[in-house]
Parts: C-alpha cells; structure tokens; sequence
C-alpha cells in the first residue's frame, strides 16, 4: 500500500509538472495567436480606410473650387451626400457602387468638415460621433452607445491649391470587436478544456514513465526478498549446528568432525550464492571483464560431457554428446565463461530430468552462426513460465533445488553470459516431455 501511494504520489507530480508546462505552453501560444490575428485584423482595416481615403482624396480635390463649399460634383461623386441644413435624400440603388467601392458601405462613414471645423455634409455618419480633427491624422473614436470607430483625416484642397477643409473618413469596429471577442470566449472556455485534456493525458503518459521504473523497484524488491531467503538458509544451518554444538555434552571426533563438515557445506553454499550474484551484478553494470580470445567449442562441449559424466551416473540419467567431429567450431569469447554457461545448461538439465532419462548435448551450425543445445527428457516447462526461466531465483520445480542445492541462479548467469557475447538463447519445453535449451553465437571463420 505505501509502495503503491508513493509511485501514485510521484506520478501525480510528474503529471502536474507536464500539465503545467503544457498549459504554459499551450497559453503562450493561444496569446501570440490572439495577438497576430488582432494586429493582422487591424492593419487589414488600417489599409482599406487608407485606400478608400487615398482614392476619395484624389477624385475629390479636382471639383473643389471655393474653401468651404461642396459643389454638385462632390454629390456626384458621392450619391448618398448629406449637406447641412439640408433634408437628406435617400440615395438611389446606384450609390451602392459609388467611389468607396466596397459591399459593407453601411460600415463606413464621411463627413467634410471647413477650416473652423464645421460639418459641411455627411455621409453615413454616426449622430453620437463629434467631428474634430486630431494632430494624429488617425483616431479612434467611442460613440454614446459605446461603438467605436476608426477614422482617418485628411487636409482637402481646391484645385488652385487653397486649403478648402477636411475630409473624415471612418469604419465601425464593431465587427472587428466581435471576432476578437469571440476569440476572447473560445480561449476563455478551450483553455480550461485543454487543460483537463492535457491533465489527463498527463497523467496516462506519466504512467507509461514510471512503468520502467515501477517494474524495476518490483524486480528490486523481489530479487532482495530472495537473496535474503537463499542466504537466511544456510545461514540457519549453520546456527543450528553451532547451538546444538555448544549445547551438547563433549562430542566425540566423529561427531565434531561431522558438525565442521556441515558448516563447511552450507559456508560452501554461502559463498558460491554470494560470488554468482556479484557476478551477476558486474554484468549487469557491464564492468565484468571478458577475455576474449579464440575459443574452439569442441573442446568445451566435449571437456564437459567428460566431466559431467559421473553426476549424471549419479543421478541416473544417460549424458550423450552430438558432435560432428570433422567440423571444428570456433568463435571469440571469453573460455572460462563459456565453460560456465555450458556447465550451468547441462547440470540444469540433469538436475530436472528424472532416473532413467536422457540428456542430449548437440554442437552445430547454421547460417553463419554457432549452436549449442541442451536437450532433456525432464519434467518440462509450462508455457507460462518459459519467459521466467531466465528470472534470477526461479526455480521449475523449489523442492527439486532444494535437494539440489540450487539458488535458482544458473539461467540468469548463462544468460548474461550470452549476452555479453552477443548471443541469444531460448528455451522450447513440453510439460512432461522435457525442454531443449538452443544457444546461438556468432560464428567466426577463424585459421589457426
């Protein structure tokens, strides 16, 4: 329950700390875009108000003749022309391709104004709007009602080249307003979304992280639960056999001699325990050293088989050796680790096999590559448990080891050795019909 609260509590961070600089992220990005589209908006508007002006400018000065008045000409060149004091008419459906040439004309609006700053005539202009004129010659300006609007003025002359007055023109905002305040709520209400979703992915990806690493604090606790109970094992041997030493009245030479053989054992065990595991760990961290050399697997296979054979007449079990003699089998490795991954793939096999079996030891090759296999008669291995064979500790069968002696180490060392020599191993089993064990190297074509 801790172990499980404090992965929890870790990934409950790692998917906060990802949330956070995604939504960072996530809301810088959604602020530069806000402001590209804003000032991209406006230089858009900007620039038609300065087009539309530029051109009312140019077609107007040419039919000005006194300051201050506006002659029948203006009013042809704008249809829908509101003089002062004037009743307006309503324009005629031309007008909606006179001079300002665009659709929305309903948006934009004109007024000339003199030199005292008088309105002269309007055309579309906003009753709350106050006509001024600005040193800046664009202005921003806010009605009653809260519309605003962006305008433009320009110095209007006659054709004799006398100041004749002014000519405003502006646009309403109030579309321009309403896009960037929809972007405002699409922002407002897709952050939070996004957020969540963000978080929620956080959280799965954050689980996928620390998997790798669960899995190893798994394999960790695991493989120290094990060593301390392979070590408590003997170590309790030993201790019985003490107390009951020291307990005991004077024993004889015999039975001394018996207890010292005992603890001789069991410190024999310990020590093999200890010294497969450093090097199981050397490995793990790759600083074991191999040796590598020219190594002729003939001899290997052939060298065990010999001196296995008086363990497996023990154990009953017939040991025969599969080797084409005219073939001579060499590759670079290190010789003794060889030596022990052969070792350790033989007495396994032997250990698992029952009285009266077979074990079979084949050396050949095929497609550029050296095999070795180990085949038995044994009990054979479930599907499963044919992935954990390999697993430092596993036994097939505990009571079987125990008898035997082993610490469920053998695979997981033959196994290093393999890889440290870049090879692969794998195991085909049938319960009850026994396993095969199939080392593959490398193969070198070596002269001597």
């Amino acid at each position: 329950m801790h172990r499980s609260q404090l992965f929890n509590r870790t990934r409950l961070k790692l998917a906060t700390w990802y949330a956070g600089v995604m939504g960072l992220i996530l809301g810088g990005c959604g602020i530069a875009v806000y402001l590209h589209l804003a000032q991209a908006h406006w230089k858009a508007i900007d620039g038609e108000i300065e087009t539309l002006a530029g051109t009312l400018h140019d077609s107007l000065e040419p039919v000005l003749d006194k300051p201050g008045e506006l002659s029948d000409h203006v009013e042809q060149i704008l249809p829908g022309l509101c003089r002062r004091q004037t009743l307006c008419k309503t324009p005629p459906p031309s007008s909606h391709v006179h001079v300002l040439g665009v659709s929305t004309q309903d948006l934009y609006y004109v007024q000339f104004l003199d030199l005292s700053l008088q309105r002269l005539g309007t055309v579309n202009t906003p009753p709350q709007v106050t006509p001024q004129v600005q040193t800046q010659p664009w202005r921003t300006v806010v009605d009653n009602q809260g519309q605003r609007y962006h305008q433009v003025s320009l110095l209007l002359k006659t054709a004799s080249g006398q100041p004749w007055g002014y000519l405003q023109l502006g646009r309403s905002l109030e579309g321009y307003d309403e896009h960037l305040q929809s972007l405002k709520i699409f922002f407002l209400f897709g952050m939070p979304i996004a957020i969540l979703v963000i978080g929620a992915a956080s959280w799965g990806l954050a689980g996928i992280a620390m998997r790798p690493v669960y899995d190893s604090y798994q394999q960790i606790q695991q493989f120290t639960a094990d060593a301390a109970h392979e070590l408590r094992t003997p170590l309790a041997a030993i201790q019985a056999n003490v107390e009951a030493t020291l307990g005991a009245t004077p024993l004889s030479l015999s039975e001394a001699q018996g207890t010292l053989q005992t603890i001789e054992r069991q410190n024999a065990r310990l020590s093999q325990l200890v010294q497969d595991l450093l090097m199981l760990s050397r490995m793990d961290l790759k600083v074991f050293p191999i040796k590598r050399q020219v190594v002729c697997l003939n001899d290997i296979v052939q060298d065990l088989v010999e001196e296995l054979a008086a363990l497996s007449l023990s154990a009953r079990v017939t040991l025969q050796l599969e080797l084409n003699d005219q073939q001579i089998v060499k590759i670079m490795g290190d010789e003794e680790q060889l030596y022990r991954l052969v070792t350790n793939l033989i007495t396994n096999a032997i250990q698992y096999t029952p009285s009266e079996g077979t074990v079979t030891v084949r050396l050949l090759t095929e497609d550029q590559n050296a095999l070795i296999q180990v085949q038995d008669t044994g009990i054979g291995i479930d599907a499963e448990n044919q992935a954990r064979v390999f697993d430092r500790f596993y036994r097939v069968s505990s009571d079987r080891s125990r008898h035997t002696g082993g610490a469920g180490l053998g695979l997981a060392i033959a196994q290093a050795i393999v890889e440290a020599h870049h090879g692969k191993i794998q195991v085909q089993s049938q319960l009850g019909r026994g396993s095969r064990f199939t080392v593959q190297f490398p193969l070198r074509n070596l002269r001597s």
